[in-house]
């Protein structure tokens, strides 16, 4: 049975995702944004040590809120004025918009009731470390070897375009 405190302390945090991924992308100053989005990761970090997944809330913390945002930030700050607005969007673009968002929502709330509907949890399973490594670094089915350097490649192509952006200015 959950206890009050931890149920007010999931609502809590999963408001402050929404309304700082909400803040994130309606904001007009792109810098802001950046922050917004590094806030919605602490509070998704925050989800994840709620839950006793320390790892996960580190590796999300390491990765994402001080990774990527980082790379987010040094991009903007290198093609852009951080003070600038963006430009407002036409009203054809925004009704798009509000109809793929809609659309996605309904999709994704049928996935979630269709998939949780009438489905028993899985018994918990032991699992060690060096099955964890197995599977993150091998290269069978449902391993991830390949995206994982995938993404390395992608980062790296990053850098080279910041470095070259950097050197026209």
């Amino acid at each position: 049975m959950e206890s009050v405190g931890s149920i007010i302390a999931y609502v809590v945090i999963a408001l402050s995702i929404i309304i700082f991924s909400v803040l994130a992308v309606t904001t007009r100053k792109i810098l802001r944004a950046a922050t917004y989005l590094l806030f919605a990761l602490f509070a998704t970090a925050a989800i994840y040590f709620s839950l006793d997944y320390e790892f996960l809330g580190a590796v999300q913390i390491a990765v994402y809120a001080g990774g990527i945002v980082v790379l987010f930030v040094f991009s903007i700050l290198l093609t852009s004025h951080p003070g600038d607005n963006s430009a407002r969007l036409a009203s054809k673009k925004r009704v798009s918009g509000l109809i793929a968002a809609i659309a996605m929502l309904l999709v994704s709330g049928y996935v979630l009731i269709s998939r949780c509907i009438g489905v028993a949890e899985p018994a918990m399973q032991s699992i060690d470390m060096q099955k964890v490594g197995a599977t993150l670094m091998g290269t069978g089915h449902g391993e991830y070897l390949l995206p994982f350097e995938a993404i390395s490649v992608l980062l790296l192509a990053c850098i080279i375009g910041g470095i070259v952006v950097a050197r026209k200015r």
